[in-house]
């Protein structure tokens, strides 16, 4: 530890320096604010700010602000620009000393169509970020990968390279080798634990009220912590300051509506989705297009709301909120299944700056999640219950020493209450008296404090290289841990066409998946006591990254990363725990790691975009408690993962898409062969079964081609657009998961699989 925290230290101290070199130099300006869609003044995150000439630039942060020091005295032409905005350039005149302000507002280019291609040039402002590994899918991409005739923020998540689902019908994200519990998700700065509703091909988060996503797949900075694997960071609309707007869709099997405008000196949204697959199975008998194989039936609502004020030039407020909730019923052969899930999730946030080199944000949040899940399966009755309040205070503060120099640094402290019960007795009615030696229930609850506090600070030593490093540190109440994790990254421009990143990280996590592997559909979260020690995780990532021109085809990103993770302490689901109280008697804990390469050539501008993306990997674990100490596959082991998004605008009219996906099959723990103990007869003739190893057999690859196509026009005098949408082309269905009926003399091996394919038809209109 000591090691680690010279280490940071020294790198701090070398980056300061250059700042007191500063001393004695002639007095200079800066220039400083926000940048807005000048359509409905919703800052606009990730854009560009620069003095070409003077070879400094700057990225909007979270709240559109940005800054700029160290600019000479005299005219200079300030250039303003942002993915699918037209470029802005203004003659600003600086004088020494002087702290200039600025508001830039952006228009929207109306038409990708003709012979105009909006970029944004990052150019110098690109330097002063070090993101490894972080991909940003503009919102007008995601808004059409649609399922279902729903524009998904995971479904387009999910066709990044390195990205798996566990299945159509999970929460979990496999991202790199990752369990599902190991991705941090945000919204506004709260914490949401299950991102996704049942079959996964909606997720949690309505398109419609999302102004930004972020994901980082791997060596995140020490501003972000509590997770091994990545990072996925959303942000809500603030809503249009200018005039009152609606959108209402009305689809096959779900209909959604939102409403946003000005309220005070501020603006609010609140929008709403449902499905109806429930009433849509009424009518029309689905299983007779699945040849008889039982489908699941479900339905789920979202609702997103957020009001936003600014008080004063300084300051600005929101108020957030997030709820859904899901319910799916299941009955087949010997299987009967009810889930119900639910997340309740506010954030207050406030915005100040200081001046233009001080900039904070501080947030209190809460977030509520619940599951519930009963079944049986060949009249043996089970059942799991989990509950988790999480509220959270924290604050961050960024400070722009100079064009060269940024420090941040913030403070985090949380309240946990965890809740966690199963029953797998057999028994429907559990507050009866068990049959000695049948009772197989856990009863686990836990309330806990964890603090956290980080520093950061990136420094640009050259026009050509730079480096950031930092230090994040925890303190576990229920355990009494003291945990550091040191990172640091640096980015080297070997050419203007090729920049080179690396990455290194320790990563610490305090939360838990308990995921049964028999229902791999069935999340369950749970802490970290005194009993079981946190996991941790190390970083090593290299990144090339590089614009070629492929056929004639321009403003392409080409990215190849190489990664490997190291995993300690992580935890697979001891099944067999018998009243289980603490969280060693629920988990097994063992080691693994996670290794493999990615490729992802992307195209965000133009009549056509999208694009290709292919990962190859590889998860190991080691258990002493699991498949007699011997290495396993994890199920999230998928070895290969081949992705394509296009999409495509014909004219100003139609707008055309297609993906397609192809992922090696997850393993899984089957049953090898049977054998008789006694005489077969009605009663006792169902014998032992011998299961194969840990994850020793894996299920078919998993692959899907969806179409879609958008047609606009009026009606009644408004804009609206006719969505067309085929899911699963041709009818390809998955596997969700495969039992094995034993109360018969011969056993009988069924597949529960996922939906067929599913032609969706949604109008919506804007008003």
């Amino acid at each position: 530890m000591i090691r680690h925290l010279s280490l940071w230290g020294a790198l701090l101290l070398l980056s300061i320096q250059p700042s007191f070199a500063q001393q004695g130099v002639a007095p200079t300006a800066s220039l400083s604010g926000s940048v807005l869609d000048g359509e409905n003044k919703e800052p606009l995150i990730g854009a560009t700010v620069s003095i070409k000439p003077l070879k400094i630039g700057a990225v909007t942060n979270k709240s559109g602000f940005f800054t700029l020091k160290n600019i000479p005295s005299g005219k200079h032409q300030v250039t303003i620009s942002f993915l699918g905005f037209a470029k802005k350039e203004i003659l600003l005149e600086f004088t020494a000393g002087e702290a200039k302000r600025f508001t830039a507002e952006l228009k929207k280019q109306i038409s990708k169509s003709g012979d105009v291609t909006v970029t944004a040039e990052r150019g110098e402002a690109e330097k002063r970020q070090i993101a490894v590994s972080q991909v940003n899918i503009p919102m007008e991409q995601i808004s059409q990968i649609r399922v279902g005739g729903e524009a998904d923020v995971f479904r387009a998540i999910q066709f990044l390279p390195g990205v798996l689902s566990s299945s159509q019908i999970s929460s979990g994200l496999f991202v790199r080798g990752g369990s599902p519990d190991q991705n941090l998700v945000l919204v506004d700065g709260a914490a949401v634990y299950n991102p996704s509703h049942l079959f996964g091909f909606f997720s949690t988060f309505n398109t419609d009220a999302i102004k930004d996503v972020e994901l980082v797949k791997g060596g995140f900075a020490a501003q972000y912590g509590t997770r091994l694997s990545s990072v996925i960071n959303i942000t809500q609309k603030d809503g249009n300051r200018e005039k009152v707007e609606g959108l209402a869709a009305v689809g096959l099997i779900a209909s959604r509506a939102s409403v946003q405008g000005p309220i005070g000196n501020g603006s609010f949204f609140v929008g709403g989705r449902r499905t109806y697959l429930e009433l849509v199975r009424a009518v029309v008998p689905i299983e007779s297009l699945t040849g008889g194989v039982p489908v699941p039936n479900f339905w789920f609502y979202d609702v997103n709301a957020k009001i936003t004020q600014q008080i004063g030039q300084n300051d600005k407020i929101s108020v957030s909120a997030f709820l859904s909730s899901d319910d799916l019923k299941f009955q087949g052969t010997g299987l009967d299944v009810n889930i119900g899930i639910g997340n309740q999730a506010g954030a207050l946030r406030w915005t100040h700056i200081f001046d233009e080199n001080l900039f904070a944000t501080t947030v209190l949040s809460s977030s509520a999640y619940r599951n519930g899940f009963s079944g049986s399966n060949s009249g043996f009755n089970f059942g799991v219950e989990n509950t988790i309040r999480d509220i959270t205070g924290r604050t961050d503060i960024e400070w722009y020493a100079n064009n060269e120099l940024t420090f941040s640094f913030g403070a985090e402290v949380s309240n946990f209450r965890f809740g966690y019960k199963q029953n797998f007795t057999g028994r429907v009615d559990t507050t009866r008296p068990a049959l000695p030696g049948s009772d197989a229930s856990t009863d686990f609850s836990l309330d806990d404090w964890t603090y956290s506090a980080y520093a950061q600070t990136n420094y640009q030593f050259t026009p050509f290289l730079s480096a950031q490093a930092g230090l994040r540190a925890y303190y576990l109440q229920a355990n009494g841990n003291l945990l550091w994790d040191p990172r640091a990254s640096l980015r080297w421009e070997v050419s203007p066409d090729l920049t080179v990143k690396a990455s290194w990280g320790i990563f610490h996590q305090y939360l838990r998946l308990a995921s049964n592997p028999d229902f791999t559909f069935f999340d369950t979260w749970l802490p970290t006591d005194a009993s079981l020690g946190p996991s941790s995780s190390s970083h090593y990532i290299l990144s090339f990254e590089t614009k070629p021109v492929l056929f004639g085809i321009e403003d392409l990103d080409f990215n190849f990363d190489i990664y490997y993770k190291t995993l300690t302490n992580i935890n697979e689901l001891n099944t067999f725990a018998l009243r289980s109280r603490k969280a060693s008697e629920i988990f097994f804990s063992g080691n693994g790691e996670a290794y493999g390469g990615e490729i992802f050539l992307q195209k965000k501008a133009g009549r056509f975009t999208g694009w290709i993306g292919y990962a190859l990997g590889w998860v190991t674990a080691r258990f002493d408690s699991i498949n007699f100490g011997r290495q396993f596959f994890p199920r999230y082991d998928r070895r290969h993962d081949f992705k394509i998004v296009a999409q495509y605008e014909l004219n100003d009219d139609w707008e055309l898409g297609a993906s397609f996906i192809f992922q090696s099959g997850q393993p899984f723990t089957g049953v090898s062969s049977r054998f008789q103990t006694a005489f077969p007869s009605e009663r006792t003739g169902t014998g032992i079964t011998v299961s194969t190893a840990r994850n020793g057999l894996r299920l078919p690859p998993s692959h899907q081609l969806n179409l879609s196509a958008n047609y606009k026009f009026k009606f009644f005098g408004l804009n609206a657009r006719l969505l067309i949408d085929i899911f699963n082309v041709y009818s390809r269905q998955d596997i969700w998961f495969r039992f094995y009926d034993t109360t018969k003399p011969t056993v009988e091996v069924t597949d529960v699989r996922l939906l067929p394919i599913l032609p969706t038809v949604t109008l919506e209109v804007k008003f």
